[in-house]
């Protein structure tokens, strides 16, 4: 299940970068703690923060580190080329003692109980299955990763425990190594949890293969949005925004964030393009256009919540809790 960002601390956290390390080309690590000495919130693995810097710029991180050590937060970030700002600014500007804001941990990723773990990561998607392998271990839960990336250089936390070994199988391009994933895979019994985090690519692969497996095996986090058409919903719909008391007019190209937003209604948000979550609305009647990169399909045919930042409506008329 997703958390709601009104389940969230009201309050930002100032941090500070306690330490900067080099985990592999072109990706930092930052250590994140309370100058105060307090100890930070609790997470889950899966979870992941919104990090604002002092250029202005937020982006969503998730946090690799050990969900017992409550005296830090540890995330990753890729240099990016191009960059919109985020990776650029932590890769160059940003240093230790540095201050930055973070809201409290946000989990859409979660790891759910089962029999049996397949973890699959690409490149800097290894970052939510770390935690992830180390809770498998701590439930004595079986589990096997693929770890694939372009350069075996680039390839963070490579040598951290349990990835230099079986069953976790790194997989380089420039080693010329291959994997079908099908393969690797192979058959995927009742009660497996596929968790996977990576490029676009190998995740709608894994979207496709996964119409032959139990219903809810396959768990994805993405960090780009994915692709959507033409909205099939209305042109234009009424939204009812029913704990304010108002109704907002969406007309094609505006977002139901937006209109809300420009009612006066504020509404918790930060990617804008439905990848973290934040925007999550619980949604009381009619039939939303869901076009996240969030939700389940099973979540999505319930039609209990959507992300407003993106998602659309199929009826006339849409009322939501807010």
């Amino acid at each position: 299940m997703s958390q709601f960002a009104a389940e969230l601390s009201p309050q930002p956290l100032d941090l500070r970068v306690r330490a900067m390390r080099w985990e592999a080309h072109d990706v930092l690590s930052l250590e994140l703690d309370d100058p105060s000495g307090a100890l930070l919130p609790e997470w889950a693995p899966g979870a992941h923060i919104d990090l604002r810097f002092a250029n202005g710029v937020e982006r969503q991180y998730s946090l690799c580190s050990d969900p017992a050590d409550l005296r830090t937060w540890r995330v990753a970030v890729l240099a990016e080329n191009p960059s919109r700002g985020g990776s650029r600014y932590v890769h160059q500007t940003l240093r230790v003692g540095d201050a930055v804001t973070a809201s409290a941990p946000i989990n859409h990723f979660a790891l759910e109980d089962a029999s049996a773990y397949v973890f699959l990561a690409g490149g800097i998607g290894i970052t939510p299955i770390l935690p992830m392998i180390a809770e498998a271990e701590r439930r004595g839960v079986p589990w096997r990763l693929a770890y694939l990336g372009t350069r075996s250089e680039g390839m963070a936390f490579a040598s951290a425990p349990h990835l230099s070994a079986p069953p976790a199988r790194l997989v380089s391009r420039d080693r010329e190594e291959r994997l079908d994933l099908a393969t690797w895979i192979g058959s995927v019994p009742e009660g497996t949890g596929i968790y996977a985090c990576g490029p676009a690519r190998m995740l709608d692969e894994l979207e496709t293969l996964s119409t032959g497996w139990p219903q809810g095996a396959l768990h994805l986090e993405r960090f780009q949005a994915k692709v959507f058409g033409e909205s099939q919903g209305a042109d234009t719909f009424e939204v009812e925004a029913r704990a304010s008391g108002l109704i907002v007019t969406v007309e094609r190209g505006c977002s139901i964030l937006e209109m809300l937003e420009q009612a006066g209604i504020g509404v918790p948000s930060s990617c804008l393009e439905g990848v973290c979550g934040t925007c999550e609305t619980v949604v009381i009647d009619g039939a939303p256009e869901h076009r996240d990169s969030i939700l389940t399909p099973e979540e999505r045919e319930s039609n209990e919540t959507m992300m407003i930042c993106v998602s659309r409506s199929l009826d006339s008329t849409l009322v939501l809790d807010i």
